[in-house]
């Protein structure tokens, strides 16, 4: 089985970073000290760069930290822990799977079975979207300590008296929080395995002690999984938005996403990184009724199979499956209605169903196919294992994956907006642009398309486009710190530096642990001479980033220049002559300390009265501070020193320009 896992995935182990990846692992400086550890667990912010995408999951972050540590942004090492907690996931499986088998009927076969069934969720093309997906082991690790729980539950009597087998849980809640559905999963269990009882069972007068020990055994599971999942509420940033808006039509709209993930446990032909589903706008649709129609069978056939010891893995399998669906399901309205790897978690259940449901047809029902049975069984694991190849393929960079997301899913705005990126990387100009074009008439208020397509046109030399882009995308969203932060980046590159310092600042307010945000506003200061104000930036960030090399050159870089800064005063003290004076009135202007500017010209002033140059540089301080008048008595006072000043002619019109427009 494992030898079968590791051959399938040998292609994926150095697959590009992908969607989220971005923001939680590439761009989060916080990843990159393992200093920060502790920090993770105290702080959800530490988890994204993104406040809105910001949650609680320290133990995610922490392995992150750890990769980083092993190799930088070497793609093997984070390939590598997720695919050997996939593995320790199947080691786990196989064994729960047996312990439920032999709770059902014991049989020295069972432990084939179990291997079969773990065989077949492993090499399941579905399980493709959540190894490949770095960022998505957040179900990975919730879903192994989960089998850890029930394993030491099951297995060790030791842990189950001390209720150290609630260890794997909440280890794995803070990971991702659907592992809380543990606590009904064990009672389920100990009903139906334990205490022998059926669903009809539970309600027989009867059963009533039977009942209340089951109920009881779970109590630690369901006081301990409340717990941390308070904790972890409470512990996530006030900022983070699960993306959906209608509670009620997300809510209408599962029971038909839930029939399409049993579907794709069968048929997995249709996986798309982000799929173009919409929310059903109302319960008058046809889909909305077979949903429920459907989800009433499942319930049917788990009350039904409950009811013989013989068959209840059958029922608890179909049991695992909704409960597990039931966070992303009802609990949340989330951006997406349905998530390829939301199906990683539930799909033990429908294996634990599936998996019973062949041992009772081999040994019992059809033994005199056996053979056959086996054969076509090896078979389908033989197409699974190249159907999950072809995923690996495709998730191998951005193009291949949103190229593959377009195809299946040709509503989808946002996946033509990825692979818009991943031409415009390519320098495939005209095919972005189309690209783009797409995206925004499927989603013509997302601002990352406009973000996106402003980069595109500052590629091509069309600025005047590009700005015009940038400034729709703040327009749209003015709490996405991506659309200031290109938009600072832009004027940057025009040499429009006080702008662009305005833009950073907005983006660092809305996301201050982006550090490249940071630099580019390091960058900003050092070519305005804002020695003070990069002071302060350096100072903020080494507290956020110690040690950080790029902010410790900039933090050196301003301490030389405050000291030439210092030097220049100095030497003018006790040296006064006008021309210094105006050389230091450009050093504060170009730092944008207006103030100091209009006060070395003064001084330039007393030593020399008439000087034209000082009077320039008063009227343009004055005319950056927005007092008009002022800056337009010093052009006028320039002007009778200096007819011909041609720069204090152009000062002084630009302040009579903007006095205009304030008017």
């Amino acid at each position: 089985m494992l030898i079968g896992c590791t051959l399938t995935y040998s292609n994926h182990f150095f697959n590009a970073f992908h969607f989220d990846d971005f923001h939680t692992i590439v761009n989060n400086a916080y990843i990159r000290d393992l200093r920060n550890i502790p920090l993770f667990f105290k702080d959800g912010a530490t988890s994204s760069v993104l406040p809105a995408n910001q949650s609680y999951r320290p133990v995610v972050t922490t392995s992150l930290a750890i990769d980083y540590w092993l190799g930088g942004y070497d793609l093997f090492f984070f390939h590598l822990d997720n695919f050997l907690l996939f593995l320790l996931q199947g080691i786990g499986m196989v064994y729960l799977f047996r312990r439920i088998f032999d709770a059902a009927s014991a049989d020295s076969n069972n432990i084939y079975f179990a291997i079969a069934a773990t065989t077949w969720y492993l090499l399941h093309p579905a399980m493709a979207e959540t190894v490949n997906y770095i960022i998505a082991r957040s179900d990975i690790i919730s879903t192994v300590f989960v089998i850890v729980s029930f394993l030491l539950y099951i297995c060790s009597p030791f842990c189950r008296k001390t209720g150290l087998y609630l260890i794997g849980v909440v280890i794995g809640a803070l990971a991702k929080p659907p592992a809380v559905m543990f606590a009904p999963m064990l009672l389920l269990y100990i009903l139906f395995f334990e205490e022998g009882l059926g669903f009809t069972d539970i309600f027989k007068r009867a059963n009533v002690k039977r009942t209340g020990r089951a109920i009881l055994k779970s109590l630690p599971a369901f006081i301990v999984c409340a717990a941390v999942y308070e904790l972890t509420d409470k512990l996530t940033p006030k900022t983070w938005v699960p993306g959906g808006h209608s509670a009620m039509q997300y809510l209408i709209t599962q029971p038909f996403v839930i029939l399409h993930y049993f579907y794709m446990f069968f048929f997995p032909v249709q996986l798309s990184v982000d799929t173009d589903w919409t929310k059903l706008n109302s319960i008058w649709d046809i889909r909305f009724f077979v949903g429920c129609l459907f989800i009433l069978v499942l319930l049917v056939i788990a009350f039904t199979t409950s009811k013989k010891q013989k068959l209840r893995p059958i029922s608890f399998g179909i049991c695992w499956f909704l409960l597990a669906l039931l966070p992303t399901s009802s609990i949340i309205p989330l951006a997406e209605v349905l998530n390829d790897h939301r199906m990683y978690f539930p799909f033990i259940g429908l294996m634990i169903s599936a998996g019973w449901a062949v041992k009772l047809a081999v040994s019992y029902y059809l033994p005199e196919h056996k053979n056959r049975i086996i054969a076509a069984a090896i078979v389908i694991l033989c197409c699974y294992a190249v159907g999950t190849w072809q995923r690996n393929n495709v998730w191998f960079s951005e193009e291949t994956l949103w190229r593959d997301a377009t195809i299946k899913s040709p509503g989808n705005g946002r996946a033509w907006m990825n692979y818009g990126v991943a031409q415009m990387a390519n320098n495939e100009l005209k095919g972005a642009e189309a690209s783009f074009t797409t995206a925004s008439d499927y989603m013509p208020a997302y601002d990352l398309i406009y973000v996106n397509l402003g980069i595109l046109k500052q590629t091509e030399n069309d600025t005047a486009k590009a700005e015009e882009f940038f400034k729709r995308a703040v327009s749209i969203n003015p709490n996405d710190a991506n659309a200031f932060y290109f938009y600072g980046r832009f004027l940057y590159n025009q040499v429009r530096l006080k702008e662009a310092a305005g833009n950073l600042i907005r983006a660092m307010a809305i996301s201050p642990g982006d550090l490249q945000t940071r630099l580019q506003l390091m960058a900003v200061y050092a070519g305005m001479e804002d020695w003070a104000g990069l002071q302060n930036l350096i100072q903020s960030s080494e507290n956020l980033f110690p040690g950080n090399a790029e902010i410790a050159n900039y933090a050196s870089m301003a301490k030389l220049k405050e000291n030439e800064a210092g030097q220049e005063e100095d030497k003018l003290a006790k040296y006064p002559n006008a021309a210094g004076y105006i050389d230091l009135s450009l050093m504060y202007y170009r730092a944008g300390q207006f103030d100091k500017c209009i006060a070395a010209c003064n001084k330039a002033l007393a030593l020399k009265p008439g000087y034209d140059l000082a009077y320039n540089n008063i009227c343009a301080s004055y005319n950056k501070m927005g007092q008009w008048d002022l800056a337009i008595q010093a052009g006028e006072e320039g002007l009778k020193a200096n007819p011909n000043n041609i720069l204090l002619k152009n000062n002084l019109a630009a302040t009579r320009a903007g006095k205009s427009k304030t008017k």
